[in-house]
Parts: C-alpha cells; structure tokens; sequence
C-alpha cells in the first residue's frame, strides 16, 4: 500500500477520534448507576396464573410495577406521556417466568401482520421484554408481542448497533430474530389500553445462580412514531441494548431447569422434477430428528440426524452489479441459537466462519447433511463456548465432508472479549478421512467495548492451512467506532492473503472471475472503510425527527498496492414524524478491473481503471398506512458506458389477515460497442394469508433476467402446537430467456416438538 494512502487513511481515524473525543466531552456514561436506579423485585408465587391477558389474578395487584417509561425515540430526554404510559409486573413459579403489562393509549391498533416474527412487528403497536440472565450485557434475549397477540422473540448480542435511520441507515445487527423457542402469550383490547400477560418456561432461557438479572422493556406506539423503554436508551440506540438495562431483583435463586430435553422429529414426503437433466422424477420419503438438550440452564446442546431444510423460505434476489458474489443470510434454525458465537469474528463482511458454506454449494444447492452437534452458551458467567460438528453425504461426484468448528469468548473488562476459533474442514470417503483433502483456518480476536457503547473497537489476527500452500496465508482485521448522540464514525482496515483460504467464511474480493478465460482467480488484498456522519435532530419535531449527513470511503488493494477498488460518497438522509424517509446519494468509484469481466452477451470489459459517479434518491412513504411504499432512482456513468436504476416496492396491508407487496427492480446498461447493453428486470409479486395466528399461506414469486430464472415458491404452514407444524411447498423454476421448466418440487412435512 502506497504511503499516501496510508498517511490519508490515518489522517481520517485521527480525525475520527478528535470529533468523537469532542462530543464525548458532553456525554456521561448513561448506564453507570442505571441498576442501581431502575430495579424490579419479582417474588415467587403459588397460585395459578391463566394466561389469558386478562390480570385478573391477585398477584398483579400486589406486584411492584416498573412504569414511568422513558421517550428513547425521536427523543430521550423526557418521559412518555400518561396517556401512552406502560405498567410491567413479573413473578415466577417452578416452570415459568410470567409478564403482565397494561400498554395505556387507545386504538385501532395496527397489526402488520398475524405471522411469528414477521419481519414488519415493529412498524405496529408492539411490547418486549429484554433480558440477560447472566447480566454479562454481551448476550441475552428478547420477547414481544402486540395487540393480537402476535409473538417474537429473537437472540441479542453486546453488538446491536446504531439505531437505523431509514433510508441510509445502518440496519439490523446483533439481533438475531431468526430464533424461536416456546413461550406463550395472550392479550386482550380495550377502550384506552391493551393488556397482556407472557409466561415464558425457564426451560427455554439459559441463565446461571446469580440473583441480579439485566432487564429492560420496550413499548412501540406507532400513532406517535414513538418507543419507549423503562430503563433510559440513549436515542442512537435500539431498545434491546443490553448496556442500558436496569435489573431484576431475584429475591431468592431462579429454579434450576431439570430434565430439559426437547425433541423435534419430522417426516417428509417429497416429489423433485429435474427438466434440465432429463432425469425421472425422483419420490422421497424419510425421517429426521432435532434435539435441544440443555446440559445446565445456560449451556445448550443441539443434535441432528438427517436435517431437512426444505420449510425454510428461499432467498430474496438481487440484482448484483459488483465483480464479487452476494451474501445471503442463514435461516436454517440448527445453526442460530448463539450463532453470533462462531460468526462475529473479523469485520463485515468480511468473516472467517459463515455456516451457508456448510451443506449448501456455491449455486446455494442443498448437500445433504448426515448429522451434527453442536453444544454453545456459557460455561461460566464470563466464559462463552460453541462447539459444532457436522458430517455431510457423499455423492458420486463429490466425498462428503466433515465440519468442525471451535469458537472460545471471555468477557474482560465489563463488555470486553478475548476470543478464539478454529475450523477444520476435512473430506471424508470409504470410511476414512481423506489427509490431503482439508482446510483448516484459526485466529484469536480482542474487542473492546466501552460500558455506556459509545466506544467499541477490536483487533484480530489469524491463519489458514491447506495442502499445496505455504505463506501468504494470513488474515487480519482492526476496526474502531464512536456513537455519540450526534457524531458517529467508524473506521476498519483488514487484509487477506493470496493463500487465506477459508471453505467455511466468507471473504468477498478475494476471488475475481476472468471472463475472458473463464477461470476465477485468488488474489490476496487490503479492505480499508471509513464512515463519519452527523445527526441534528430539530427542537421542533412538528414534521421533521432527524437530518443525518453521513461521509463514507472504501478502498480494496491488492497485496502489493495496486488499486482494486476506491468508493467515496455523500449521503443526506431526512427522517419524518409521520414515519416516512428521504435519502440522496452522490458517489465516486474508481474501479481497476484486474481482469476482463463481463455485464452483458457482448464482449468483456478490458482490465484497466475505470471512473464514474451515481446519483441516487430513495424515499420512503408512511409505513403505517394500510398502503405504503419504497421509490428509488440513480443514474450515472458505468464503468465506459452509462446505467440508469429505477426501483419500486410497493405494498398493501389488509389489516391483519392479509400482506401483499410486488418488489420491482430495473437496470439500463449502455456500453460502447463492442461490450453491448443489457436491460435487467427483477420482478417479485409477494402474496401472504394468515388465516389466524397458526395458519399462513405465502406465495413468493421471483422473475430474474440477470440470472435467467422465474422462481415460484408457495408455502402453506399449519401451527397445530407451539414450534409443531405441518408445511407444504411447492417451488418452480423456469428458465426466461428460452421459457422452459427447470425443476419442479412439492414437499409435504410434519414436525412435532416434544418437551420431555
């Protein structure tokens, strides 16, 4: 890397830490005392509670209650109004932890929609309650509901992020709401209020002795576009923080779990159409078996024998426009409880361990899986272990492979870690591994994190190890961010060897594609990213919350310096009282394309360095009207020639059995003769029915010009118990160009979970 750029890139971070430095001078560590302050006793009980949202029990009249709920957005610097004020009481019992609440303010209510963890519970009227039974602030869980009893829960890391502002914003980390686990809930409406009461089983928590619990609660009032918590959140933070809980106050030891097992076995019954290959269709039927079993309260272990993942919904396209491939997020539920374990290693995106890898190709096609364990959570209240195992099937064409990944987190400092991993791929036929057929990868990580989460930055290094290659086999990562309330900045710089192969990460740039000899190419290289923004936020928030101005630079370089990628761009974004957003972008790419690479049928574009500018605006309408939207639009150069984007997700909610949308995404590509033009169409109509709040039917429809697919992909899901469901799915895939089936599927299936 040129001294130039090493002397800008460290003129930035000095900069970076001045200003954070200045309006650190104004703030105060805001959870110091926060536990003292903001404290909830809960008692045992003895009698029985009906979960049935009504508070009609005794034990709601005599519970302390935690109220006078904190504005923690657009504002934090005052309380809630009476009229939208939150009551929470809690008491236990032998088997569960029970939460009442009475959620002051009238209706209608806006329910997004009736469906488990749908992705839009929080743009309605909605409760949580956040915990972190350890009070470590790095790890914990959270449980919500709304109005009609619709539930979400999801898993929390110390890493949750900046509040997302919309258009622009950082979105969603550190909360893992792919999660679920079995707890029950009921609710109940009124004139002036809505009430609630939660029970959720100690078995499904992971908690040790200790007698203090981190504890906060978050209301949703989307009237006002408001949230409140009961324990104060900084206004650039989300709710779930775990460094903002107050505590809840055990006066004796919560009852330790006994006996906890769950079982989930299924049976499936398949029929696969392969147009493409010719192939006779293929009928399958079999069996396959989960297990939950909690080793203590806070140690988990979870075992599989012949998984199946068909149930899980496919992937949202893209319309990709990069030289390096696209990251989709992992849904398969083996691989989520305390996935932040063996993932949150390096810097994004840039991961050593990334479990799609695991049992899916390239082409993101299903290796079946013969079986896996994997035991995570916490050894101790500061020591966190995951340690996972998997076997895949082999196949004429390809061994099978066996997985095995170790990841080690201590807490140091308060909500600091020292962490360490190690994965080790190795292929496995005729009944022995295969000692020339492996990849193995390690590293050790320190992050620091500062109590009040305004400071956060981590340093790691690490090395992989397969046959054939020597040297230039690192990879290393540092990064260091401020939030303040209106200066945020980041900043990380990481680089990867020629040799750093990783089949279980996921490193972008590393590999680059030749169009001309159609071959792909590893080429180690240095990432560096910076980002400096500004939030005002307006006294008088009659129209408009927050105006946020926003720097950002990301440079690629290839091991000896030369000149990968260089990113710079601008970017204004407006957030409205009514919900709705405004964002405008300008940016600078200079690209120096490595090798010949090609967008469209006519010849590749020449290696070389490439400049051009975009322009792009993107809006966001009111999301609580029964009818909203998402507009964009940019145009600029590309590379030699010229692109023009226009984008439109439009959406209607038929408030609470219906949620239709149709997602539109179309890109002009002009190139100069002879590298052609290409119009790329991305199409997906979206059609959801809830019948209740256990019975779906959701239609997903995707038409892909760019990777020449039409997808159907219908989903019917009866929940005949809690976590216990019958699905049927039926998917399609055409080819657009020359119309034609590809491959065809239904798949009925049937999972029971047994508590034992």
């Amino acid at each position: 890397m040129s001294s130039n750029c090493v002397i800008y890139r460290c003129f930035l971070l000095s900069l970076l830490i001045i200003c954070a430095g200045y309006d650190l001078s104004g703030q105060t560590n805001q959870r110091a005392g926060l536990q003292q302050e903001y404290q909830l006793n809960i008692d045992r009980i003895n009698e029985s509670i009906s979960i049935d949202g009504d508070l009609k029990e005794l034990v709601w009249q005599e519970s302390e209650v935690a109220t006078n709920f904190w504005m923690s957005y657009p504002v934090d610097n005052r309380r809630a109004d009476d009229s939208i004020q939150t009551e929470v009481m809690m008491a236990f019992d032998d088997h569960f932890l029970y939460v009442a609440a009475v959620c002051h303010g009238g209706g209608p209510y806006i329910i997004p929609s009736l469906k488990r963890d749908n992705p839009d519970f929080w743009r309605g009227d909605a409760f949580a309650i956040v915990l972190d039974p350890i009070n470590e602030r790095t790890n914990g869980v959270n449980f919500g509901t709304n109005p009609a009893g619709v539930q979400t829960d999801a898993q929390i890391t110390g890493q949750t992020g900046r509040r997302s502002s919309g258009t622009g914003g950082s979105g969603r980390s550190g909360i893992n709401g792919a999660w679920d686990n079995k707890w029950y809930v009921h609710t109940k409406s009124y004139a002036d209020r809505w009430t609630l009461e939660m029970a959720i089983p100690f078995k499904t928590l992971r908690y040790n002795e200790g007698k203090i619990w981190g504890i906060n609660f978050i209301r949703g009032e989307p009237k006002t576009n408001s949230y409140h918590t009961w324990s104060p959140v900084p206004v650039q933070f989300r709710g779930v923080d775990l460094g903002y809980t107050g505590s809840l106050q055990w006066k004796e030891s919560p009852p330790q779990s006994k006996g906890n097992v769950s079982l989930i076995p299924y049976l499936l019954g398949s029929s696969f159409k392969d147009f493409e290959e010719g192939d006779p269709t293929d009928q399958d039927l079999r069996l396959g078996l989960d297990a939950k079993v909690a080793v203590n309260s806070n140690l988990n272990l979870d075992v599989t024998i012949n998984p199946d993942f068909s149930q899980v919904e496919v992937d949202e396209q893209v319309t990709n426009l990069t030289t390096f491939n696209t990251r989709f997020p992992e849904k398969r539920l083996f691989f989520l409880e305390n996935a932040d374990l063996f993932e949150n290693f390096g810097i994004p995106p840039m991961r050593p361990f990334f479990s799609r890898r695991i049992g899916l190709d390239d082409d993101n096609n299903t290796i079946p899986i013969l079986f896996g364990a994997r035991l995570s959570g916490n050894l101790t209240k500061d020591l966190r272990l995951g340690l996972m195992n998997m076997q895949t099937k082999a196949s004429p064409d390809i061994f099978g492979q066996n997985y095995t990944s170790l990841a080690i987190h201590q807490r140091v400092f308060g909500r600091s870690v020292v962490k360490g991993y190690f994965h080790n791929r190795q292929a496995y036929a005729e009944n022995e591994f295969q000692s020339t057929d492996y990849n193995r990868t390690g590293g050790l990580q320190f992050e620091f994190r500062s109590n009040d989460g305004k400071w956060r930055s981590q340093a790691g290094y690490g090395k992989a190890f397969s046959p054939n290659y020597q040297g230039k086999n690192h990879f290393f990562s540092a990064e260091i961010s401020y939030d303040g309330r209106h200066i945020s900045a980041y900043s990380n710089f990481a680089g990867a060897g020629d040799h750093y192969f990783t089949d279980v990460g996921f490193i972008p740039r590393l590999t680059h594609y030749d169009a001309a000899r159609d071959t792909t190419l590893v080429v180690g290289f240095y990432h560096w990213f910076t980002r400096l923004g500004y939030s005002f936020y307006p006294e008088n928030q009659a129209a408009i919350i927050r105006h946020e101005v926003e720097l950002r630079n990301s440079m690629d370089r290839v091991n000896d310096g030369e000149l990968i990628r260089n990113d710079a761009s601008i970017q204004y974004n407006i957030s409205f009282q009514n919900t709705s957003s405004l964002g405008l972008d300008l940016s600078h790419e200079e690209i120096n394309l490595l090798f010949p690479f090609d967008f469209t049928d006519g010849e590749p574009l020449p290696a070389g360095r490439y400049n051009f500018e975009r322009l792009s605006i993107m809006y966001q309408s009111d999301q609580r009207r029964f009818f909203h939207y998402e507009a964009g639009f940019s145009v600029g150069s590309f590379y030699n020639g010229n692109r023009v984007e226009y984008m439109l997700e439009a959406k209607y909610r038929a408030q609470p059995w219906g949620n239709f949308g149709l997602r539109f995404v179309y890109n002009d590509l002009d190139f100069p003769d002879p590298y052609g033009d290409e119009r790329l169409f991305l199409i997906g109509p979206r059609l959801e029915f809830n019948f209740s709040r256990d019975l779906f039917w959701t239609t997903f429809l995707q038409y892909n010009t760019q990777s020449d697919n039409f997808n159907i992909n219908s989903r019917f899901q009866w929940r005949f118990q809690p976590l216990s469901d019958l699905f049927i799915v039926y998917t399609d895939n055409y080819a657009v160009e020359q119309w034609g089936p590809k491959n065809r599927a239904l798949v009925l299936k049937l999972n029971y979970w047994l508590n034992l």
